[in-house]
């Protein structure tokens, strides 16, 4: 332990670099005579860390001991997001290939010299199908800074606008401005295809908002050093920047993509001549051919080469199905169902849902055409005027939500608690 030195002691230095104990912070003893000091102890740390990295060269480290495997990945993701399996594997063996990719970046033997290129995803489904909460609960399930962004925001360098520096900019505030856990995080561009190149059309003006964003954003998805405002926005001459590697970021983006179904439609029609012309015929333009995009489409679609090139994961999402849909609003952690039975548990209350008044829920969603998303402004919709009145209701025990309700506006069954008995009870 460290001692406190004395006039009548000898002053005490340290046996490794003979440094005072009026030099160093803390100084050691041991029964033996032999001192060290707090940085004779650092020193010995690190110089023992590089001992361990030139260990056994030839064999690989385990440097995935603490990353889920795709398999608990996907699961997790099963947890709250319901169907789409094709995104989730894709989602889930991109992601683990990502961070261990990270993880080599430190590996010495054979395979040092192997550069692992970064794999960010485009994910394509119509409005709705579970993109944003897919992102969301990939960076829950691994513990790391996540932001989201909107891509329609984001204009060429000099316009009004936010300049592509501003995506990293939400994810150092994600992480609470500490740089070594925001450049491992994770951030996703929504409306990725509102950014498709506009050249074909008839404007004369200038496509600040299409292909300029997404030379701005090339950069940025292969990894490069950014100056990024703290505060986001513009950024300023005199204004101090932090500086962000985004090579270990992982970008996922994601749209909708309305009208690339046609372009895959139009592409699988005239993929084959002679006597199977009428098969091809019969190519149906829906979201469900979005499963078979190929980089010519994108680029058709109006996505630049090299910006299709630095997105080579591709998960597609389909429409969800009325039983998807129904699955979605009571088997999530999340679900909607549960989070009002919550909601009434915490007033005493019970609150029950007709199996025929959330098919009823699915089927308003569906007219609406806005997928999952507009299951909440439904529920909702239904749900306010009986939450309004719910805390003033007395002995209340139980409400039946009935498909009248949801349909009609109309009263749902109220159960109340029995405040006396009478005979007929007592019978």
């Amino acid at each position: 332990m460290a001692k406190k030195h004395s006039a009548d002691e000898p002053e005490l230095t340290c046996t490794f670099c003979n440094r005072r104990q009026n030099e160093v912070t803390t100084l050691i003893t041991s029964p033996n005579g032999a001192n060290i000091c707090d940085l004779c102890l650092v020193n010995s740390l690190i110089l023992m860390q590089q001992n361990q990295k030139t260990e056994a060269p030839n064999e690989p480290r385990q440097y995935s001991a603490q990353l889920p495997k795709p398999s608990e990945i996907k699961a997790r993701l099963e947890e709250y997001v319901i169907g789409q399996d094709k995104a989730k594997r894709s989602l889930a063996v991109a992601v683990y290939n990502h961070y261990k990719r990270i993880l080599s970046q430190e590996m010495v033997g054979m395979f040092e010299d192997v550069q692992i290129e970064k794999s960010n995803i485009l994910m394509i489904g119509p409005t709705g199908t579970g993109k944003t909460l897919l992102a969301q609960t990939l960076a829950r399930v691994l513990d790391v800074p996540f932001a989201i962004a909107d891509a329609t925001t984001i204009t060429e360098s000099g316009y009004v606008g936010d300049d592509v520096e501003s995506i990293v900019a939400n994810l150092i505030q994600n992480a609470e401005f500490n740089i070594k856990r925001a450049e491992m995080g994770i951030i996703y561009i929504d409306e990725i295809d509102k950014i498709c190149r506009k050249g074909d059309s008839a404007s004369i003006t200038r496509d600040v908002s299409g292909e300029g964003v997404q030379q701005g954003l090339l950069k940025l998805l292969e990894g490069t050093i950014a100056g990024v405002p703290p505060r986001g926005g513009r950024k300023h001459p005199e204004q101090p920047l932090l500086q962000v590697n985004t090579k270990n970021i992982l970008f996922i983006v994601g749209g909708a993509f309305d009208g690339l179904e046609k372009i895959i439609a139009r592409r699988m029609k005239s993929a084959t001549i002679g006597f199977h012309n009428e098969l091809t015929d019969n190519v149906e333009e829906s979201f469900e051919l979005l499963q078979y995009t190929e980089p010519d489409d994108l680029l058709k679609f109006g996505f630049i080469p090299e910006f299709i090139g630095r997105l080579p994961v591709f998960a597609p999402l389909h429409p969800l199905s009325d039983e998807a849909m129904l699955d979605i609003l009571t088997n999530p952690k999340n679900a909607l169902v549960k989070q009002y039975q919550k909601l009434f548990f915490m007033e005493g209350v019970e609150l029950e849902f007709e199996r025929e008044a959330l098919l009823a829920v699915v089927q308003m969603a569906k007219e609406r055409k806005t997928g999952a998303r507009g299951l909440r402004s439904i529920m909702e919709g239904t749900m306010l005027p009986i939450m309004y009145t719910l805390p003033d209701k007395q002995n209340l025990r139980r409400v039946i939500i009935t498909v009248e309700t949801v349909r009609d506006n109309a009263e749902p069954i109220y159960i109340y608690h029995k405040t006396h008995r009478t005979i007929a009870d007592v019978a």
